[in-house]
């Protein structure tokens, strides 16, 4: 059995310093989703023009393939992913439980205020993806489902906070 983190939520809400804080811990492999994003999406959000259903299929594909493809080999990951709706998560799990065995595909949806992320969005650097697409993550974020293995965390919190509640879900 294989064990896969899904550190989730809106662009800005601090998903890679969560992510390489369980990576720090656990010595997971890791990956950041948007290394996934083919050219065209980044091109897209680079123009502040949100992606489609259909943008993010084949990127989503790609990830729970690499997850599937690392639980293969028995190995545990963590990955960075917005994951914003119910049907993308549901993808990310897919081909890890089409693998059997009970492969464990926990989200972690750091989760806080719109002023707090742009003001966060506001001082990045070098990233493609700029802060006038906030709202319309913000609109496409469906809450977690009650049968979804998940933590929601506060992303105010200290970092060191969120990535002991991580570990505290995951029975560290």
């Amino acid at each position: 059995m294989t064990t896969h983190v899904v550190v989730m939520g809106v662009s800005g809400s601090g998903k890679t310093t969560v992510a390489q804080g369980v990576v720090a811990r656990t010595g997971w492999v890791f990956a950041e989703a948007d290394e996934f994003h083919p050219q065209a999406n980044i091109d897209k959000m680079s123009q502040g023009i949100p992606l489609t259903d259909e943008d993010r299929w084949p990127w989503l594909h790609d990830l729970a393939g690499w997850m599937a493809a690392h639980a293969a080999k028995g190995e545990d990951t963590v990955i960075t992913c917005s994951a914003l709706k119910r049907s993308y998560r549901d993808v990310l799990r897919a081909d890890v439980a089409a693998l059997g065995g009970g492969h464990r595909v926990v989200f972690a949806h750091l989760d806080g205020a719109a002023e707090v992320i742009a003001s966060r969005l506001e001082g990045r650097k070098g990233h493609f993806m700029p802060p006038s697409l906030l709202q319309s993550q913000i609109d496409t974020l469906e809450a977690l489902d009650a049968d979804e293995d998940a933590v929601v965390l506060d992303l105010t919190a200290d970092p060191d906070v969120l990535i002991a509640q991580v570990m505290a879900h995951l029975g560290d």
